[in-house]
């Protein structure tokens, strides 16, 4: 009876690792698409396709602030190899290079901060999204593949 219950307790404890694992890829997911959402609303208003709204742009600034605040805390070493349904899985170089990693979020989190304070109009909108833009990016670049 004992060997039973160590037994089935080990294994809802290894389920439980693997439903934390896809639960913490399936959160960067969202905060990812949430990012790509919102980078899209604004850049939409930089081409002149939308016209510039502020409430836009500061909903879009906090949800950059809030994945920058969340991402450090939502790769741990039991997610490597987690492979996610959709176009993009996490590379294994977040694990491998993770003060690098951690750098990229802390520089994007700084450009997020630094642009929140500054637009307040199109023509500040325009000069800030190529510096968010480009810290997305370069993350994405080193820390992100592409699924076959």
């Amino acid at each position: 009876m004992k060997r039973v219950l160590i037994v089935g307790g080990a294994l809802l404890l290894g389920m439980g690792a693997v439903w934390a694992q896809q639960d913490s890829a399936k959160e960067v997911q969202t905060l990812m698409k949430g990012n790509g959402k919102n980078a899209g609303a604004m850049s939409a208003m930089v081409k002149g396709e939308k016209p510039y709204d502020q409430a836009t742009v500061d909903s879009a600034l906090a949800q950059f602030e809030d994945t920058a605040k969340k991402l450090p805390n939502l790769f741990p070493a039991s997610a490597k190899g987690v492979k996610l349904d959709g176009d993009y899985s996490t590379s294994p170089k977040v694990w491998e290079d993770k003060a690098g990693f951690d750098a990229k979020i802390a520089s994007f989190a700084k450009v997020v901060s630094d642009a929140k304070a500054k637009i307040k109009d199109l023509d500040s909108l325009k000069a800030s999204m190529p510096a968010i833009g480009k810290e997305c990016g370069g993350c994405h670049e080193t820390y992100r593949i592409k699924n076959s």
